[in-house]
């Protein structure tokens, strides 16, 4: 049974924080301001950043949607992408879903990997457009293939359950390895069912545990409890050399995967 708990990830998961760039951190507020005033998109973006986290101004939700959409409506696509989060969460506007897809589509076509990601969260969901499980896939790809991890994930269970896609144990497998490689937890514990169950690869309890392994050590709570209740399961599955092995594979991957600080 593949874990679909977080396909359906809530709004609430998929907003980003909030962060300014070195550009809006190294220069005094009032030149950043002229600077907005004058036009220039990434200092009306920035000062928008500014007012959000209350970064040498008194934080205001208002004026930094104020601003986000001045540079939005010059076609800059993180500020496109903040105002798409700002209507998702009802954050200095009051909550539309509409209004967040069509800010969203806007910085996804352009490239911009998180709105992509976003949009397939809230097509899975129906939140602000009828849900649409094929458009869904079509934006999970997109941001997969500029490197989402959680996009990745995403596309995994939709491949594994048949969502959006033919049912293809493995396809699911490809994309969640792919997103296991980048460190995404659900996906490792995934990939640690279907080497368990057989899915998509050749039956094998070692890499099964092996990924369940790394999940205990690299998550926490419920998805820790389950990873480590899987984990034990198959220790009785496995001879003493098997686990060993299991043990060493462990290591190895952990050794080429070194945690972000």
């Amino acid at each position: 049974m593949i874990d679909n708990h977080g396909h359906l990830i809530t709004l609430a998961a998929i907003l980003t924080a909030f962060t300014s760039s070195a550009y809006g951190q190294d220069v005094p507020f009032a030149e950043l301001r002229e600077r907005a005033q004058q036009g220039e998109v990434e200092a009306q973006f920035n000062l928008g950043v500014m007012y959000a986290n209350g970064d040498g101004v008194p934080a205001d939700e208002m004026e930094a949607v104020r601003w986000y959409r001045v540079a939005a409506d010059q076609g800059y696509a993180e500020a496109q992408h903040y105002l798409g989060v700002r209507y998702a969460a009802g954050r200095g506007v009051t909550r539309d879903g509409a209004a967040a897809v069509r800010w969203y589509r806007l910085a996804g076509e352009q490239g911009h990997v998180r709105a992509q990601f976003n949009l397939g969260v809230i097509y899975a969901n129906g939140d602000g457009v009828p849900a649409d499980d094929e458009e869904a896939v079509r934006w999970y790809r997109l941001a997969a293939d500029r490197g989402d991890a959680r996009a990745k994930y995403s596309l995994g269970l939709m491949y594994a359950d048949g969502i959006g896609v033919s049912a293809d144990d493995a396809k699911a497998v490809y994309w969640y390895r792919l997103a296991a490689e980048q460190g995404q937890v659900r996906a490792q514990f995934n990939l640690g069912l279907m080497y368990a169950d057989g899915r998509g690869v050749p039956r094998d309890y070692r890499i099964a545990y092996m990924w369940f392994n790394l999940t205990v050590s690299r998550s926490s709570g419920e998805m820790r409890d389950r990873a480590a209740e899987r984990r034990g399961r198959l220790r009785k599955q496995l001879t003493r050399s098997q686990r060993a092995e299991a043990e060493r594979l462990t290591r190895e991957w952990d050794a080429a995967h070194p945690r972000e600080p």
